[in-house]
């Protein structure tokens, strides 16, 4: 009977809408770690692409379907139309609810990868104020080249926000859905706690070199007093000299 053969197609398609269903858009996933985030997209995107080629089967069992109802009596029709249109509607909301679940998920990947590129750019910048800060732990020299360790630090120091709260607003959207919230909180608590403490020693070793500067500036001006009162007397004990004054006539500190 060709009704129960139609009739049986819908059916085997209905199942395999319900079992597509309770496999990808019911089930609650829980995404801890990147492999079973990346795992769920790669398994979204199969299902959205299977769901796609099922489109074939729809097509012939809706041809199927009208060809009979163009031939059979009316009293079969509305029944087997009905069927249809159901399978149809059925059909056509899976494929939207698993290609928007798959491109959610994408957006959710693309996120974490965002943040990851973020963390590792500023890690990057957090390894060079450490190395800075190691060169600038016994600087050698005078006002100038303790100056210079000073201006390079600071240069470093002078670096924008947008990352970090690219990092925090990203890290915010995964947690907020639940997306490897234990391993990003993880990830930021660390990250956090080396920014700050780098931040403080940084700002240590300024307020160091600047007094090292301070103290350098004033043996420079110490030296160079001396050296001008040195210069003077050497000068006047010159003059006494060629003037052939005997030590004995002349004031005590030349003596």
């Amino acid at each position: 009977d060709k009704t129960v053969s139609l009739r049986k197609d819908l059916s085997e398609m209905h199942e395999w809408i319900t079992q597509a269903e309770e496999e990808y858009l019911e089930r609650d996933f829980e995404y801890k770690t990147p492999d079973e985030l990346q795992k769920a997209v790669e398994e979204l995107k199969r299902a959205k692409e299977e769901a796609l080629q099922k489109e074939v089967k729809v097509k012939l069992i809706t041809d199927s379907v009208n060809n009979f109802i163009a031939k059979a009596p009316p009293a079969a029709h509305e029944a087997l139309k009905k069927e249809l249109d159901v399978l149809i509607t059925s059909y056509q909301q899976l494929c939207s609810r698993l290609n928007g679940k798959w491109k959610t998920l994408e957006e959710v990947w693309a996120c974490w990868r965002e943040l990851l590129s973020y963390l590792d750019a500023e890690n990057k910048w957090l390894n060079e104020i450490e190395l800075k800060l190691k060169a600038t732990e016994n600087v050698q020299g005078g006002a100038e080249e303790i100056s210079e360790s000073l201006d390079s630090l600071e240069r470093l120091m002078r670096h924008p926000e947008d990352n970090r709260n690219q990092i925090r607003e990203l890290a915010q959207t995964l947690t907020d859905g639940g997306i490897m919230d234990e391993l990003i909180n993880e990830k930021l608590e660390r990250f956090n706690s080396r920014w700050e403490e780098l931040q403080q020693e940084a700002v240590r070793r300024q307020k160091s070199l600047e007094q090292s500067i301070q103290s350098a500036q004033e043996t420079d001006k110490t030296l160079r007093l001396i050296q001008e009162s040195l210069a003077a007397i050497d000068k006047q004990l010159t003059a006494y000299t060629a003037d052939r004054v005997d030590a004995a006539q002349v004031p005590q500190e030349a003596q």
